[in-house]
């Protein structure tokens, strides 16, 4: 609209405000639009506070983890006769108990995982697809059986079949019998039994969250199409809990490398393993360097297990994430 001096008034103002723009200085903090950087502060000074707060838990750690590690490494190295050399693990690598200890680890350790995975796998699926009375219950109560100690599991087993476990001493009351004929908890088949019952929650709880996320309508699907229960579960359940189940697996398998208390409790003499040589050399023998020995190996070997399954994990696409769509109708969910 023309003004009274004859100017386009729209013209006027456009011009006002390409002046205004243009005068403000670039990176000052003035005019109608102050400078972007100006509000944010220095980079430097952030990631020194974030360095500040990081130093704490990382002196913690170290001074609560890393440096009785590094002792033991050290004293692996430190001969009785002074010195530092690799002579300690010439001398514990070439003992025959040594050899048995490691090879009566690895045995077991596989066995219980593997008795583990197959218990677990079957126990989940009756959970989150077998709609039955007081099945939410038992789920939850595999949370709280993870924070059983493993000496508990052992003492239950002990009890009901131990030597003077209630099994025998029903047998000895009908039969007469001086003694009852289960006596297994002392060998290996006792160990394999107790690790597998104690570790079996917590191949579970994974798996359990996988088919919490598996759809509704593929099983539908696959259930209308006229597939039985086992090809539904081969099919379509089991490739979605691949990623689940390896992780439960490789868990259970580092813990069993590591276990102590179970062993120690069934009374198994003739099961030696590496964390029970540790206790043998250092608490019994005395040979302190001999059991930082055992224990580097022993802590070598469940890095190299973890590294290989964090390397499969990533190859093979790591863990299930979250699914869309309706979660399947089960008992535990």
């Amino acid at each position: 609209m023309p003004r009274a001096d004859g100017t386009d008034g729209a013209k006027g103002t456009d011009t006002a405000v390409a002046v205004a723009v243009t005068t403000a200085a670039p990176g000052s903090g003035s005019g109608p639009f102050p400078a972007a950087e100006s509000a944010r502060p220095p980079a430097r000074p952030r990631r020194t506070r974030a360095a500040l707060w990081a130093l704490p838990p990382v002196a913690a750690l170290a001074l609560v983890f890393l440096y009785p590690l590094a002792l033991v490494v050290w004293q692996s190295f430190t001969p009785e006769d002074g010195g530092h050399s690799t002579a300690p693990y010439a001398a514990v690598l070439a003992e025959a108990s040594f050899r048995e200890a490691l090879v009566n680890t690895v045995l077991i350790a596989v066995g219980a995982t593997v008795g583990a995975l197959l218990l677990g796998l079957a126990l989940s699926l009756v959970i989150a697809f077998v709609p039955f009375p007081g099945g939410r219950a038992l789920s939850r109560f595999i949370d709280i059986f993870l924070a059983f100690p493993s000496f508990l599991i052992t003492l239950a087993l002990l009890f009901l079949y131990g030597t003077v476990g209630m099994a025998n001493g029903l047998w000895t009351e009908l039969t007469g019998a001086a003694r009852g004929p289960l006596d297994f908890l002392h060998t290996p088949w006792g160990v394999l039994l107790a690790e597998v019952t104690y570790f079996t929650p917590f191949v579970m709880r994974p798996l359990l969250a996988a088919f919490s996320q598996v759809e509704t309508g593929q099983l539908e699907a696959a259930a209308s199409l006229g597939a039985r229960p086992w090809r539904v579960v081969r099919k379509v359940i089991l490739p979605e809990a691949l990623p689940s189940l390896a992780a439960g697996g490789a868990l259970v398998l580092v813990l069993c490398l590591n276990e102590f208390g179970i062993v120690l409790f069934t009374g198994a003499k003739d099961v030696v393993t590496l964390p029970m040589l540790v206790y043998t050399k250092a608490i019994l023998d005395g040979d302190y360097t001999g059991a930082c020995v055992v224990a580097v190996v022993n802590v070598a070997l469940s890095v190299a297990l973890y590294a290989l399954y964090r390397t499969v994990a990533s190859r093979t696409g790591g863990g299930a994430g979250p699914r869309t769509g309706g979660a399947p109708h089960r008992a535990g969910a």
